[in-house]
């Protein structure tokens, strides 16, 4: 009887022992990250290799060959074109539907999105529905390219081993940036450009303290991939020179073409979404609609079908007349913008490689024909890949980067240089936003405007309204105006009506005007008279952001708030100091709470957690010597040492709450803090 009290308590022994071990090692800053790193960069790596797997399975499965060689495609019989695009998209669409919506798309501004509102969770579901989805996309003939789905797939991959170790926002949104780096590298065998994709496009920080992960991520991608898919260029391309100084400025003309180029190529791409939104049918139906017009496209231009490795190369070579590449430049454009506007699921950059080859293939062949100290026109196609896709995506450095990287061509890269800076340069001035952030910002999210926004846009006014705003009716003679001023903190009045809707506001100043004719004007005067009809007004619903915008617009410290169903009825009043509260509060909640997690689980189980030499965590229970004193006035730290992380508090019904520990907070009997400090000051803490 006595041999399973012993089992549970040798189990508790060791699982506390287990516990305290991984934090312990989790709080060794920089030998945690580096192991982590090396973790998501081989997850990375191994979710790159599995997806161009299954996208191989499916285009042998669907079409009888690999990567759509041509000669093979024009054999197909009609119907097939157009049926397996359309049977593909309806499969694609089931399985978003159904699993994973986030999948939808090309999947970088869905991580950009996880990384600047929710910290960098993202749900593991999402790699494995992101793989599913995008092979049958690509295999079924979708024209998008695989490294969306790889740096979606690698991201979620980091989000999970995060949120397995519970880290701060901070090391998940990292991890985060750790799985796209490795995913991209893995893909495109560009540990570098992986690298400074993730800084420069995920992250948009080159803060040195976190390109050191992201570079180790990378590198150990690279390297798996390398072993399973060979070590090999992603591209092989002849050699080129540049002949005369006078190509520079050809360079220069290119890389203004190319940036009209990414802009078409945006517009039409957000247009058809639009288009394929506006329809009122089933979202499961619309992914198979764009694959049967993607099929019937490419019965006419069948090198349109799936990623185009192949005649990219063969423009590269010059293998393609100016015509043939011309006309590829629109109708990839159209079936990239079909493809993902009606929700299949795949990325945008390899179609932007497509069409900057096109684009400098045509460029280079047709001013061939005229001038004769050009070089040969694949040198054109080459620079024009690198230019499009700076002026897609904005990054002018990775861009280079990575077409340095996937030809190892040095020779190319001061044409290269130019062009993909003056591309970048013509986009953002002319389209702020690239391709990227230009979905984010038609969802609301302006990563621009820093983090200040995103957290506010997680907070309802209804959580920090207040119910006393000071409401008077219209008729309030002048005489009572003065005595309500005088007798309350509140800066504004919001005047009433008979049916007690809003009709207006009133200020101190609007009182002050009048105030030496007050003996003439005391009984004349109403709110009506001097009140102003103007009111701006928000709803419990809105979200913070909104509020903060029209407080930096105009000259007010407080904003009533009214029902949404029943007109202009006033229930609660919003201050200026309450939202800028609220935003340093939400702050310290993601930051103090995001890593604790699992040692606050620790601390109930042991009361205490030492997890560095001399220092613990532990739960002290709020004495009558604490009780109903703030923070402010027992001063732990300065007292005795130590800081307090949390409050526990246990309302009425039992339900308990985790309050962040404000200056100003009062302390209860029943209170019981998570402090942090030296195990001698705390073990003093609990004398008292």
């Amino acid at each position: 009887m006595q041999v399973r009290p012993f089992i549970r308590s040798r189990f508790r022994y060791f699982k506390n022992r287990l516990f305290r071990t991984l934090l312990q090692f989790r709080s060794t800053e920089y030998v945690f990250i580096v192991v982590m790193a090396v973790i998501i960069g081989m997850l990375a790596g191994f979710g790159a290799i599995g997806i161009q797997y299954v996208i191989r399975l499916v285009e042998r499965t669907a079409w009888g060959a690999n990567e759509f060689p041509i000669d093979h495609i024009l054999q197909i019989p009609v119907y097939l074109k157009i049926g397996i695009p359309a049977v593909g998209g309806l499969l694609v669409g089931i399985v978003v539907y159904y699993m994973a919506r986030e999948a939808k798309g090309h999947g970088v501004p869905e991580v950009m999105q996880a990384i600047a509102l929710h910290n960098g969770i993202i749900r593991v579901r999402v790699a494995i529905t992101k793989l599913i989805a995008s092979a049958l996309c690509i295999g079924t003939g979708g024209s998008v390219g695989r490294e969306g789905p790889v740096i979606q797939i690698g991201s979620s991959l980091g989000s999970t081993v995060g949120q397995i170790w519970r880290v701060n926002p901070q090391r998940l949104r990292l991890f985060v940036a750790c799985g796209a780096a490795g995913g991209i590298a893995a893909a495109f065998n560009a540990p570098v450009a992986g690298a400074l994709f993730s800084v420069e496009i995920i992250l948009g920080d080159f803060a040195v303290m976190q390109f050191s992960p992201i570079v180790i991520s990378s590198v150990i991608a690279t390297a798996i991939s390398r072993s399973f898919l060979g070590d090999h260029p992603a591209f092989t391309v002849p050699s080129y020179e540049l002949f005369s100084p006078y190509e520079l400025g050809l360079y220069a003309l290119l890389g203004l073409f190319a940036g009209l180029i990414s802009l078409l190529y945006i517009k039409v791409l957000y247009w058809l979404e639009d288009f394929f939104d506006a329809l009122k049918i089933h979202e499961i139906l619309k992914p198979a609609i764009g694959g049967m017009l993607l099929g019937i496209l490419g019965i006419w231009v069948p090198q349109i079908f799936g990623i185009g490795y192949h005649t990219m190369v063969n423009a590269m070579y010059g293998k393609l007349l100016w015509q043939t590449m011309l006309l590829l430049v629109f109708a990839k454009i159209l079936a990239t913008s079909l493809s993902l506007g009606s929700g299949g699921s795949g990325g945008v950059f390899a179609p932007s490689l497509f069409i900057g080859t096109m684009t400098g293939g045509f460029f280079g062949a047709f001013l061939g024909q005229y001038l004769p100290f050009m070089a040969h026109p694949g040198a054109y196609a080459l620079v024009g890949m690198g230019a499009l896709v700076a002026g897609t995506t904005h990054a002018p450095i990775t861009a280079i980067l990575i077409i340095f990287e996937m030809t190892n061509d040095y020779k190319i890269i001061l044409p290269l240089m130019i062009a993909c800076v003056i591309s970048t340069l013509l986009t953002t001035k002319l389209h702020k936003e690239s391709i990227y952030t230009f979905k984010l910002v038609r969802r609301g999210i302006n990563l621009f405007q820093g983090r200040e926004v995103n957290v506010l846009r997680t907070i309802p006014v209804k959580e920090i309204m207040r119910d006393d705003p000071v409401i008077i009716p219209s008729a309030t003679p002048y005489s009572k105006l003065i005595e309500l001023f005088f007798n309350t903190p509140h800066a504004e009045f919001f005047i009433i009506d008979s049916r007690e809707q809003l009709v207006g506001r009133l200020t101190l100043d609007d009182v002050r005007r009048n105030m030496q004719g007050t003996e003439l004007l005391g009984n004349l005067l109403i709110a009506h008279d001097l009140m102003n009809p103007h009111v701006i007004t928000v709803h419990p619903e809105d979200t913070l952001d909104s509020v903060m915008k029209i407080f930096g617009r105009y000259t007010v410290e407080e904003l009533p708030v009214i029902e949404q169903k029943n007109g202009q009825k006033v229930i609660g009043i919003v201050y200026y100091k309450d939202v800028i509260e609220a935003y340093n509060r939400e702050l310290m909640k993601r930051d103090l709470l995001g890593e604790t997690g699992s040692s606050l689980q620790m601390v109930e189980q042991s009361q205490k957690i030492a997890f560095l030499d001399g220092y613990a965590m532990a739960e002290i229970p709020v004495s009558l010597a604490f009780a109903n004193k703030t923070l402010r006035e027992l001063d732990f730290r300065s007292r005795f040492g130590v800081n307090v992380l949390m409050i526990k508090r246990v309302d009425e019904s039992g339900e308990e709450h985790q309050i962040v520990p404000l200056p100003d907070e009062t302390l209860q009997l029943g209170d019981r803090l998570i402090a942090m400090g030296k195990e001698k000051d705390l073990e003093e803490l609990k004398k008292f």
